[in-house]
């Protein structure tokens, strides 16, 4: 029987709040679950795909169509360029995030595919490499290389997408105070990555470009400094939360439940529908040591779920950290 190799990835928040394309943030649920899709994968004598999970009913039809089976064929391409030979694997997909949710569910998908693939071939791709296919992988749903959710998803953290000598971008870590805790709420609602693109303009005015470069900057800033007060100034979306806040029914009652009840910030989790809120997890927690900013969590993600339940919205919720580890394979 030949080796089956299991690979995780985490569900990520794209476009983190300051960093529209160019920031992203792996999720690690604070009751020590896994949040993410996980790509079991084994060499066999063809190339197949088998779908499970929650979500496995909203996967194409055609397994050809699904983003495991394209992101081996970019494995394969790469291999290929390489001189090395590549055999078939049948794959199942554990499909535990749902399609156009603003929680890196195509990334989550293409990662896990990565890492299995990495794992069971003897690693032939560097670090480097497998974010490259990554990044070509998830073009296949944005249209165009964006690493912000890909990028955390297989090297974990926090993490600032920096220019490389040859034009690419590099992930870079960045600080993530340990008493921050993510809120994160999915409305049941879709929002592709497309439509949400759709309403971004194609050309900055210079008044926009200056605004979005100062509040960036001084995000990153913030988290080295740890300057609570440039932090909470900062964790907003300048550019693309003021033309997708529409696309999402409730978001602007729901980003306004979150701050009255005592979030520091709240938007759209990558392109929407799901939103985020930051929560210092130090507040409101006095003896409840072990599960600090838990109880302040949950009143904030309450008031989030009403607004969303107010315009005929169910939504689920998670409270979060930042998962450092990344994508991993399981036992």
């Amino acid at each position: 029987m030949s080796m089956t190799i299991r690979a995780y990835a985490p569900a990520s928040i794209g476009n983190f709040a300051a960093g529209f394309d160019l920031m992203g943030a792996a999720l690690a649920p604070l009751d020590g679950s896994l949040w993410g899709d996980v790509v079991s994968a084994k060499v066999a004598s063809e190339t197949i795909l088998h779908t499970t999970g929650p979500y496995a009913h909203l996967m194409p039809p055609d397994p050809s169509q699904n983003l495991v089976l394209r992101t081996f064929s970019f494995v394969k391409g790469a291999l290929v360029s390489k001189g090395v030979p590549c055999p078939e694997m049948a794959f199942t997909l554990e499909k535990n995030l749902p399609r156009s949710s603003g929680l890196g569910s195509s990334a989550s998908s293409i990662v896990a595919t990565l890492v299995a693939c990495q794992v069971l071939l003897g690693e032939p791709f560097t670090r480097s490499e497998l974010l490259h296919l990554a990044g070509r992988a998830e073009s296949l749903v944005s249209g165009s290389v964006h690493l912000d959710n890909v990028a955390p998803s297989l090297h974990g953290g926090l993490l600032l997408l920096v220019p490389g000598e040859d034009g690419s971008s590099k992930p870079r870590a960045l600080p993530w105070p340990a008493e921050l805790v993510i809120a994160v709420v999915h409305p049941h609602c879709e929002l592709t990555t497309e439509r949400a693109r759709d309403v971004m303009p194609e050309m900055l005015s210079m008044p926009e470009v200056l605004s979005f470069a100062q509040n960036l900057a001084a995000f990153v800033h913030a988290l080295h400094t740890r300057d609570q007060e440039i932090f909470v100034r900062c964790l907003r979306d300048v550019l693309a939360e003021p033309r997708r806040a529409d696309l999402v029914p409730g978001f602007r009652a729901a980003q306004k439940a979150a701050m009255q009840a005592g979030a520091l910030g709240c938007t759209l989790s990558g392109s929407g529908p799901s939103v985020f809120a930051v929560i210092d997890g130090n507040e409101g927690n006095e003896g409840n040591e072990g599960h600090e900013g838990t109880e302040h969590g949950e009143e904030i993600v309450a008031a989030i779920q009403a607004a969303f339940k107010a315009v005929g919205l169910a939504s689920e919720a998670r409270l979060c950290g930042v998962d450092p580890l990344g994508a991993r394979v399981l036992p």
